[in-house]
């Protein structure tokens, strides 16, 4: 079976996170017919249960370990998509469907390399894959608990890549090497409702929102570091649910989103909200939820090695990058160096989600190189 195929089998699995319907028992059946010990991993109960699999071929070390995900977000208004989300179709040399890009294009083409590479002869250590179907979700029961999993059971990997899609445009641009933390904040603030004629005898809480937010987005986090850009927060929603223009609300509630570099921690972070809202004088409240910390693999060997690769087969020397969203590169960095390399993210999470079948077959081409690098 070649990555085009794989890709389209596991596209046609409506897996949005955290169902799987038939995804890993399928990915899982692949590796297994190529030499690959699978341990399929429930962890969660109730609707919180996720599937997860770990396979693994070989034993001892060196031990390169593959991450990635089975698990899509919603497909959007499906009368919207061309051809469906579910339904992969080809047109024009591109694949279409939810999951092409993110990730499952990614997680076939290495589940293709790695059984072309073991085709090529015997090999000193192990390779293994860590698919979770939990990555678009909370992620609770997903990467951080096979983690733990892969450590009581001794599986801990030297390496590992991770196969989100890295590069905006095209391949060569991009490898990761790190990411930005992300921390969110709900603030409430308490007022008295009244009637905007008499305020006399109400407490308006707009103001004091206002003044606070302003405190927020006015404050200067820092200026960036050697791998990261400056810490951002972002105000995503303002509400104090009044319909009427001539009633003072009783109430406001605001949250914001704050990427965060090396510089700070979720708990510094927090320390440092507080005091500027706390600095505003007002009555208010504020819960924060985020389970990602700022990380950074230092660039060297492991690194090295993958841009080499990347290079042999695209021509085009990666940049290391910090940039974009969060992954669960975040958990393992924690157990061993890791690198993030995939495919094009141009078009994820959008209606007609797609991959280019020729980038998939480079993105095998640059795993395969990345086997041959490490191994022999």
């Amino acid at each position: 079976m070649n990555t085009l195929e794989l890709t389209k089998k596991l596209i046609s699995c409506p897996s949005v996170t955290p169902k799987d319907e038939g995804a890993q028992v399928l990915l899982g059946e692949f590796l297994r017919g190529v030499g690959f010990e699978c341990h399929h991993l429930s962890f969660g109960k109730g609707d919180e249960e996720v599937p997860n699999l770990f396979a693994r071929i070989g034993k001892g070390g060196p031990h390169l370990c593959y991450a990635g995900h089975t698990d899509v977000v919603p497909s959007g208004p499906e009368e919207q998509w061309t051809f469906g989300p579910f339904n992969p179709e080809v047109k024009d040399g591109v694949l279409y469907g939810r999951g092409a890009s993110d990730m499952k294009g990614s997680v076939a083409a290495f589940a293709v390399a790695a059984a072309e590479f073991i085709k090529t002869g015997e090999f000193k250590g192990s390779i293994s894959l860590l698919i979770t179907g939990d990555e678009e979700g909370v992620a609770i029961n997903g990467t951080v608990k096979v983690l733990e999993w892969m450590k009581e059971n001794g599986h801990v990997p030297d390496v590992a890549i991770v196969g989100e899609p890295t590069n905006p445009k095209h391949f060569g641009q991009e490898i990761k090497i790190g990411r930005r933390g992300s921390l969110n904040g709900h603030i409430t603030v308490k007022g008295k409702q009244g009637h905007v004629a008499y305020q006399q005898l109400a407490d308006n809480p707009v103001p004091k929102m206002v003044q606070m937010l302003d405190a927020l987005v006015q404050y200067e986090f820092d200026e960036g570091s050697e791998f990261f850009p400056p810490t951002n927060l972002e105000i995503t929603t303002i509400d104090v649910g009044n319909p009427a223009t001539n009633v003072i609300p009783a109430g406001g509630w605001a949250s914001f989103n704050i990427r965060f570099n090396d510089q700070w921690s979720s708990k510094s972070l927090k320390a440092k909200i507080t005091a500027l809202l706390d600095a505003c004088a007002h009555d208010y409240e504020i819960k924060f939820e985020g389970n990602a910390e700022s990380f950074i693999t230092q660039p060297g060997e492991w690194s090295d090695l993958v841009q080499a690769a990347v290079e042999e087969v695209s021509g085009k020397v990666p940049e290391c990058t910090t940039s974009g969203g969060t992954s669960d590169a975040r958990f393992i960095v924690n157990y061993c160096p890791v690198i993030e390399c995939g495919g094009v993210n141009e078009s994820i999470h959008q209606i007609d989600e797609n991959a280019a079948v020729a980038d998939l077959e480079m993105l095998t081409k640059i795993y395969g190189q990345i086997l041959e690098r490490y191994f022999r």
